[in-house]
């Protein structure tokens, strides 16, 4: 028996007969005509967590456009607002409403209809069988039945007025609006796309990651702050006391103690034992929100944290990169050039005055006590279950890049040369560039966490989220250095700069772009490039659509602190069925002001790029697939037809 027949014999099994075969193609043909579903794109959320499910909650401004057009000028604009934020949080709106509400079981009847006219829009482009996949169980019949009758049939009204009616009158209307509103708010977006960087920075990265692991479809292309993260996790200790020096940079401590439950007491004994008497005056956290946040006693202890942990990394860091001296990198052993008497530090033979000599633990080796306390902070990151469910999570949904219906995504850069083309990267004595590049140092990250890896590419592995995170031809960095020491040591402002790599200087270049995505196997007219990192200056003019169009940049400041930088806060890219539309967002205000007084994110839409048709699911990567298995089934046919395979009747 050859493979196709063997293969047939295998489909047989789930299509048993001519019929069931006949019956599945019929279906999938019927989906490849339905409208293509909804695409969000995001980026560099950095623990963002209340404007990131906001963002979640409304579509992107999505539902809001719907209850708009549904509704029109039928009912005032302040009701449809009611009604969006009914949607975006159901149980909390609830309760604020019944305590206000005279007449309940009125406002029970209009708002069950309203939120049944809105889920039946959202729920046009889709397969009856998908929205019932969408359901929830115990409300399951009831959504399907009023989704697929009109109340305006005269045949119809009273059954569907009786069905509203005995919601309210059996005590489920609550329970009923908040399965509805969930139901709208999972089929507002069809497939959402992470583009990097769900890290550092804000409150609630591990909130971000918790609310992803119950999300019903979704992708991440890792991010420098995630690979920061998943190198901790795995050990990697100079990552370790990266992530400790951005959670203290920005004085956010709640991910690692509330979310993981690191243990931060014996920094904190270590740095006040250490830097008691030293002000740490560049360790002081900048934003003034986290200062704001802060009594001086606090402040002061995060300063002294921030330095012990600081001057601990670069020492942790000057390890690794002596035990790999082929990445080139031991001229970042900065400590090691600091000469105390003169007060400077030596970089590529010029000397640089230092404005902080204080260095109670010496500058090459640990001390003890620096080690022992190391050694507990690397057993707490170890043993932290949450931590791990996160990152086992962005391993399973993850990688260094993706191809969907024409577009590459990837977080950062594709490494080039001066001319534009792809760079070969070495590692481990083999040359890789561009899509080679990318897959593998994702097998090189995923080889760091398996148990049946070789203990000498387990080791480089691990040390190797360190390079990913500041080596100059990572894609996840690609600049000529990364300049930490120098801001916190030096006062020469020149040794602050950090040369972008060629792939940012000429990713304007629709010529670049179109070598990155034939690289990539990338097919298609309307095919593009998205990616995020590096904060697009929208407030100063800056286009976040490059190259003619084929490059998308939208990372456009989601994290608090960039949102004077980049004059908002994110972009949301949004790819339907008739193109590209990028929704800008101001500022979110918080959850409590979105639920009390209705305040939702105010988002400007750009069209990018319109089809001249309506795309259909024919028209993308799983249009591809489903007309695949349509061939396979009509082969199954032939063969029932003609007696290769019998049919099994029961």
């Amino acid at each position: 028996m050859n493979t196709d027949e063997r293969y047939l014999h295998l489909l047989s099994t789930t299509y048993p007969t001519v019929a069931d075969a006949a019956s599945e193609i019929i279906n999938l043909e019927a989906i490849l005509n339905l409208p293509k579903g909804t695409e969000h794109f995001l980026a560099d959320l950095h623990g963002e967590h209340e404007a990131f499910i906001h963002v979640l909650k409304n579509a992107s401004g999505n539902i809001k456009r719907k209850v708009g057009e549904i509704f029109g000028n039928t009912i005032r604009e302040s009701e449809k607002k009611e009604l969006c934020t009914l949607i975006y949080y159901p149980e909390q709106k609830l309760e604020l409403i019944k305590a206000q509400e005279e007449d309940l079981d009125d406002w029970y009847r209009i708002t069950i209809h309203q939120l049944v006219r809105v889920c039946r829009d959202v729920s046009s482009k889709y397969t009856r069988s998908k929205v019932r996949k969408s359901l929830p169980e115990e409300f399951s019949y009831i959504i399907e039945e009023l989704l697929h009758e009109r109340s305006d049939d005269q045949d119809k009204a009273a059954y569907v007025a009786v069905i509203v009616d005995t919601i309210i009158t059996t005590g489920r209307a609550d329970d009923f609006i908040v399965a509805i509103s969930n139901v709208i708010q999972r089929l507002a977006i069809d497939q959402l796309h992470i583009l990097g960087d769900i890290y550092d920075r804000g409150p609630g990265a591990h909130i971000i990651m918790d609310t992803l692991r119950q999300y019903h479809s979704w992708d991440i292309q890792w991010g420098n702050h995630d690979i920061l993260w998943m190198g901790a996790a795995v050990g990697n200790d100079a990552c370790i006391c990266n992530v400790l020096r951005l959670s203290l940079r920005y004085a956010n401590l709640a991910t690692l103690e509330d979310g993981y439950g690191i243990n931060l007491v014996p920094l904190a004994t270590f740095a006040l034992e250490t830097y008691g008497d030293d002000p740490c005056e560049d360790f002081i956290p900048k934003e003034l929100k986290a200062q704001n946040r802060m009594d001086e006693k606090t402040l002061q202890l995060t300063a002294k944290m921030h330095k012990a942990i600081s001057v601990i990394q670069f020492k942790e860091e000057a390890r690794i990169f002596h035990r790999r001296p082929e990445w080139q990198m031991e001229d970042r052993c900065l400590l090691e050039s600091v000469d105390l008497e003169s007060q400077t530090c030596t970089i590529n033979g010029v000397k640089y005055q230092l404005k902080d000599c204080n260095f109670p633990t010496g500058l090459v080796e640990l001390t003890p006590e620096e080690d022992d306390l190391m050694k507990k902070l690397h057993h707490s990151f170890r043993v932290s279950e949450k931590l791990r469910k996160h990152i086992r999570t962005i391993l399973s949904h993850g990688c260094m890049y993706n191809i969907c219906n024409q577009n590459l995504l990837f977080h950062a850069s594709v490494p080039l040369n001066a001319d534009g083309t792809l760079k070969e990267v070495e590692i481990l004595g083999k040359q890789y560039a561009g899509r080679q590049l990318m897959e593998y140092v994702g097998q090189l990250i995923r080889a760091a966490f398996q148990g049946d890896t070789p203990r000498e590419l387990k080791d480089y592995a691990k040390d190797y989220f360190l390079y990913l995170w500041c080596g100059k031809d990572s894609p996840l960095f690609d600049k000529s250095k990364m300049a930490t020491f120098e801001r916190y040591f030096l006062t020469d402002r020149e040794t602050f700069h950090e040369e972008k790599g060629y792939y940012f200087q000429l990713r304007n270049s629709a010529e670049v772009c179109d070598r990155i995505l034939d690289a990539f196997g990338v097919k298609g007219e309307t095919r593009h490039i998205i990616n995020g990192h590096v904060p697009v200056h929208a407030g100063s003019g800056e286009n976040p659509i490059k190259a003619n169009g084929r490059m998308m940049v939208i990372d456009g400041g989601f994290s608090e602190a960039y949102h004077t930088e980049t004059g908002i806060a994110g972009y949301t890219l949004i790819y339907h069925s008739r193109g590209f539309q990028l929704v800008q967002h101001e500022p979110f205000t918080s959850t409590q002001d979105a639920i009390l007084r209705g305040t939702d994110i105010k988002s400007t839409t750009q069209i990018v790029e319109m089809s001249t048709h309506r795309m259909l699911v024919a028209d993308t990567d799983k249009g591809e697939e489903l007309r695949a298995q349509i061939s396979d089934l009509k082969d199954l046919l032939y063969a029932y037809r003609h007696g290769i395979i019998k049919e099994k009747r029961s």
